[in-house]
């Protein structure tokens, strides 16, 4: 049978759809075609509206659910454009959705995870089977549904004789720390791009800070700094994970109310010390015998931001996860066609000691094509 898969994802930093064709057909994971696309402005707009409670949110969630899967079947047209391959050559679409609410283990002890996307609507409109909901099935089982990359990340970047660390950068920061005997540790470290993007659109009208270059002309604000890093969240031990459900907007102005006003390009600096101050408190607490951090997520494309890692992890070559062999906006897409694949080989998803839950589970649902 087909070893091909598909991974999609569009994370926490709402910048759009990553999606590679991946082969598994070989002793390690190759792959072969990767898109990028952005989001059209106006399903941008709702998918970050529906982060937050609003009018009529269930059929408008509903419609952006179709929206979104409109826009996978897109990238996954293009994929097969550009390798020539036809929708029966390929075994399954791994898809994440776009997560709007993440709040395991709260409310009625379970907690819930939320993913907009229309699986049914994908398979019809490419003539694959999807795999989809891939979070869920974690969290029933007592644990938080994230991360869900670092087993996928001991497979592609392990060594066996060195701690690996691998630091996602999306909309939130996740670690990943893979031990040199085989252990597998993974967290959310806290904010990534959020509330950088969300300050960068705010005050320049872009959608980020590209290269970091409007926080690299900012003065980081001490006392601000301090107020954002007492935040509990960062102090929790792990299993730990958390979103825009925390990190957001009235989040960051409930902090900047106490220092009245500041020029934005200082708040912009602060906001990127603050996600590279929570990453390397993390690194550090996990570092043992590393040489390597590895940066993936579009965080890895913010060069100030690689300087602030680099100077809160000097004891570290911290180098985007391309010099270990899969570019760094590839590896979240790659790591869903992997737990699509392992979804139709009925082998465990998670790991429990990532995320808590009561023990390995298929993670899932699947839709045929």
């Amino acid at each position: 049978m087909s070893e091909l898969y598909i991974g999609l994802m569009s994370g926490t930093s709402l910048d759009g759809i990553d999606g590679v064709l991946a082969d598994f057909s070989g002793p390690r994971m190759q792959v072969t075609h990767h898109v990028g696309s952005a989001f059209a402005p106006a399903l941008r707009a709702e998918l970050l509206a529906l982060n937050t409670p609003g009018d009529n949110e269930l059929h408008r969630a509903a419609l952006a659910g179709n929206a979104l899967s409109r826009a996978y079947a897109e990238v996954v047209q293009a994929l097969l454009q550009r390798s020539g391959q036809s929708p029966g050559a390929v075994r399954a679409i791994g898809a994440h959705g776009q997560t709007v609410r993440h709040r395991p283990q709260e409310f009625d002890g379970t907690g819930y995870t939320l993913q907009l996307l229309s699986p049914a609507l994908l398979a019809e409109q490419t003539g694959i089977a999807v795999v989809a909901d891939l979070r869920s099935r974690d969290v029933a089982a007592g644990g938080q549904g994230a991360p869900l990359v670092p087993a996928f990340h001991q497979g592609v970047f392990g060594r066996p004789h060195e701690t690996v660390l691998v630091l996602n950068i999306g909309g939130i920061s996740n670690l990943s720390v893979l031990g040199a005997k085989g252990s597998v540790l993974g967290f959310d470290c806290g904010p990534g791009n959020a509330l950088m993007d969300h300050w960068c659109q705010q005050h320049t009208g872009q959608p980020f800070d590209r290269d970091g270059a409007w926080a690299a002309t900012g003065q980081v604000l001490p006392n601000l700094l301090a107020s954002l890093m007492q935040e509990p969240f960062l102090h929790k031990p792990p299993p730990k994970s958390t979103g825009r459900d925390l990190f957001n907007p009235p989040w960051l102005a409930a902090h900047l109310e106490r220092f009245g006003h500041a020029p934005p390009e200082d708040v912009q600096a602060t906001l990127t010390e603050f996600t590279a101050t929570a990453c390397s408190a993390c690194v550090d607490s996990y570092k043992k015998d590393s040489k390597t951090l590895a940066i993936c997520g579009g965080g890895a494309l913010n060069t100030q931001l690689m300087r602030r890692l680099q100077a809160g992890s000097p004891s570290l070559q911290v180098v985007a996860t391309d010099a270990l062999g899969l570019p760094a906006l590839q590896v979240e897409a790659a790591a869903f066609a992997w737990l699509a694949r392992q979804a139709l080989h009925q082998a465990p998803g998670n790991l429990p000691s990532v995320t808590g839950a009561a023990g390995p589970r298929v993670l899932g649902a699947v839709y045929p094509a």
